[in-house]
């Protein structure tokens, strides 16, 4: 059975940082694309960072130079250390996970940037 469980979220002032955990079971975590997604209330899911196996990363403009994606394939979980999080970050942050035919979804962690 694929599990994807996230932490590390929560309620962090506009400035501050958070790290997102994504502990990964039941898939060969080494060959699978990474990524976090994220979804705001009333707004579409939304790419945020991707990771290949061979840690190839990517970036929604709107978070690049501030947050970085990396993965420990020893842990088998993928990390989104988000830093100078503002109040649009607010949201729920996904856990996905993805080799072609399967993807694979966490249940999401909430986090709330607000003074």
């Amino acid at each position: 059975q694929v599990q994807l469980v996230e932490s590390g979220g929560g309620l962090v002032q506009p400035g501050g940082s958070l790290r997102l955990s994504c502990a990964a079971s039941g898939v060969f975590f080494s060959i699978y694309t990474m990524g976090w997604y994220r979804q705001a209330p009333g707004k579409q899911r939304e790419l945020v960072a991707t990771i290949t196996n061979d840690g190839t990363t990517n970036y929604a403009d709107s978070v690049k130079g501030r947050f970085t994606i990396s993965r420990d394939s020893v842990k088998n979980t993928v990390y989104l250390q988000m830093n100078s999080l503002k109040p649009g970050d607010t949201a729920v942050y996904y856990c996905n996970g993805r080799h072609w035919p399967s993807e694979y979804w966490g249940q999401g962690t909430q986090v709330t940037v607000s003074s």
